[in-house]
C-alpha cells in the first residue's frame, strides 16, 4: 500500500475481505484525481440455482473525510444499466467528494455494469426493422418481442443465466456488499432506477439500511409511467415556457404543436438524410420516431427545449434537420435490433401490475407520446415466461427508515406526485421539491447539496422548497 493512502483512515471497520481492496488513483473525466480503493466480492449469478456460476461485483470506495463516522454511503446508479463508478467520473465527481463528510462513499457497480459486467455479451439479433418503409406500432413491438426471444436463447448459449439479472438479486448484492465491508448498516443514495433498487432493499433488508437519499424516484410498480402523468408534465413545461417571453412567443401552445406534427407525420412520414460515420443514409422519419426521441429529451428542461425546437422546425419549415441530427447520433442505422442484457432483464422482471397495465392501456390512445415513454416496456411484458417478479415485489415499501426525497418539477421521466406516492408507506420521508429541475437534478444548484448535507446531519428538511435556475429554453446546444 502506498504511504499516501495510509493517512486516509476509513470510517468503517474493514472486514478481512475488504482489506484486500487495491489502492488506486481515481481520475475524473475533468482530470481531477483522488486516492481511493477498488474492491470486489463474489456472488452467485442466480442465487435460486444451485449450479449457478459465480460472478464478481466491483466498486470503488472513497474514504470518509476526517471526523466522519456515518455508515458507508452506497451510490445506486440509474438506468437500469448505469455504472456507479462511471457516474463518479462525470459531472457528479464533486458531489461524491462532498459526501465523504458523512462516511465512506461507495461507487457501486450493479451486476452487469461497469466493474461488475463479467463479460456479459451484447445481443445482436437477426431481427431488423426497415429504415425506409412505413410500419405500424404493432409491427415494431412484434419485432422487439422476437428479438427478446432470440436474445434469451443467445445469452443462454453463451453461458449467461439471465434469470439472475433482476432487482431482487441486486438487493442481495447490496446485502453482501454490507457484509463484505464489515459495516452494521449502509446508507443508500440513488437516482432514477437506483431508487427502484433502493425501495426494493427497504422492503427486503430494512434493518441493514441506515437512511436513504432518493432523487427522481421510480416506485416498484412504476417501471412503466402513466401517460396521464406525462400529460401533466407537459402542462408544467408550458407554464415554465410562459415565464420566458421569447420562448413563449415560439411555443404558445405545446400541446397543439405536438398534435399537429404527429398528425402530419402519421399521414405523411418524411424521408430524411442522416449523416453517420459510414456516410449519409436515407431514413423514413415517422410519428413514432418523434415520440421516442421526445421521450428521452424531456428528462431535463435543457433537452426538452431541443424537442420543442424539433417540433417547431417540422411544423413551420417542413424540414427535420434537428431530428436528423438526433437520429444520426443515437440510432444505430443499418443494424439489427441490439439488446443489452442487464437493462432488458431488470425492466422485464420488475414488470407492471395488471391494474396499472390496464390504466396505461386506457390512457395511451390519447397520450401525446402514445406508449413510447418507456419503450420497449410494456410492449415486452411476458415475452420471457416465468420471469416476472410478481405483485408482491411491486408492493410499496413500508417502514420508518429516514428518507430524503428530491423531486424536480420539470422532470419528464418521473413525476413529483408519483414519486411521493411510491413512498407513501414510509413514515419518515423528508420531501423536498426542486423547482425548475429535471430528472438529473443533483447538479442543478448547490442548494440541493446543502439540503443533502443537512439531512445526513440529522436535520428535518421536510417541505423545504428549492428554486433552481431555469435555462433559456431558446438557447440550444448546437
Amino acid at each position: 500500500m502506498r504511504s499516501g493512502l495510509l493517512s486516509l483512515i476509513p470510517a468503517i471497520a474493514l472486514s478481512g475481505a475488504a482489506m484486500a481492496e487495491e489502492p488506486i488513483m481515481f481520475t475524473s473525466h475533468s482530470g481531477e484525481t483522488v486516492e481511493a480503493f477498488q474492491g470486489a466480492f463474489s456472488v452467485p449469478e442466480n442465487r435460486r440455482s444451485p449450479d449457478s456460476r459465480m460472478i464478481e461485483i466491483g466498486y470503488v470506495r472513497f474514504p470518509a473525510l476526517e471526523g466522519a463516522s456515518g455508515s458507508p454511503i452506497v451510490y445506486l446508479a440509474g438506468g437500469p444499466g448505469g455504472s456507479g463508478t462511471g457516474t463518479a467520473r462525470r459531472q457528479r465527481f464533486d458531489l461524491f467528494m462532498q459526501m465523504r463528510r458523512h462516511g465512506d462513499v461507495i461507487a457501486f457497480d450493479q451486476r452487469g455494469t461497469g466493474l461488475s459486467i463479467n463479460d456479459l455479451p451484447t445481443c445482436v439479433s437477426d431481427v431488423r426493422v426497415s429504415e425506409t418503409e412505413p410500419s405500424r406500432d404493432a409491427d415494431l413491438a412484434h419485432a422487439y418481442r422476437q428479438a427478446m426471444q432470440d436474445c434469451r436463447v443467445f445469452w443462454s448459449e453463451a453461458g449467461i443465466d439471465i434469470e439472475g439479472y433482476t432487482t431482487a438479486e441486486s438487493v442481495e448484492d447490496i446485502a453482501d456488499l454490507r457484509t463484505h465491508l464489515g459495516a452494521e448498516q449502509v446508507t443508500l443514495w440513488g437516482i432514477s432506477y437506483g431508487t427502484h433498487l433502493a425501495m426494493a432493499a427497504l422492503k427486503a433488508i430494512p434493518d441493514q439500511i441506515d437512511r436513504a437519499i432518493l432523487a427522481s424516484a421510480e416506485g416498484l410498480d412504476q417501471t412503466v409511467k402513466l401517460p396521464s402523468q406525462t400529460e401533466a408534465y407537459f402542462d408544467r413545461l408550458q407554464q415554465a415556457v410562459n415565464t420566458q417571453p421569447a420562448t413563449a412567443a415560439l411555443y404558445p401552445d405545446i400541446a397543439a404543436l405536438m398534435t399537429r406534427v404527429h398528425e402530419r407525420m402519421e399521414q405523411a412520414p418524411m424521408m430524411i438524410e442522416v449523416r453517420t460515420a459510414e456516410g449519409v443514409r436515407p431514413f423514413l422519419l415517422q410519428r413514432r420516431d418523434l415520440q421516442q426521441i421526445t421521450s428521452g429529451l424531456i428528462a431535463d428542461p435543457g433537452t426538452a427545449a431541443i424537442a420543442l425546437a424539433m417540433y417547431a422546425e417540422i411544423d413551420q419549415a417542413g424540414s427535420a434537420h434537428i431530428a436528423s441530427a438526433i437520429v444520426g447520433q443515437y440510432y444505430e442505422l443499418g443494424q439489427p435490433i441490439t439488446l443489452q442484457p442487464m437493462p432488458a432483464a431488470m425492466d422485464l422482471a420488475s414488470g407492471i401490475s395488471a391494474a396499472r397495465l390496464a390504466q396505461v392501456e386506457a390512457e395511451v390512445p390519447t397520450a401525446r407520446l402514445s406508449g413510447y415513454l418507456n419503450f420497449p416496456m410494456p410492449q415486452m411484458l411476458g415475452v420471457w415466461e416465468d420471469f416476472d417478479l410478481g405483485d408482491a415485489f411491486r408492493a410499496d415499501p413500508v417502514g420508518d427508515t429516514p428518507i430524503l426525497l428530491l423531486s424536480g418539477t420539470l422532470d419528464g421521466r418521473t413525476y413529483p406526485q408519483s414519486q411521493r406516492e411510491a413512498l407513501s408507506g414510509m413514515s419518515e420521508v423528508d420531501w423536498v421539491i426542486v423547482e425548475n429541475a429535471g430528472h438529473n437534478l443533483f447538479m442543478t444548484t448547490p442548494d440541493v447539496h446543502t439540503v443533502m448535507h443537512r439531512f445526513m446531519s440529522g436535520a428535518d428538511v421536510d417541505g423545504e422548497h428549492i428554486i433552481a435556475p431555469l435555462p433559456d429554453l431558446t438557447d440550444l446546444p448546437f
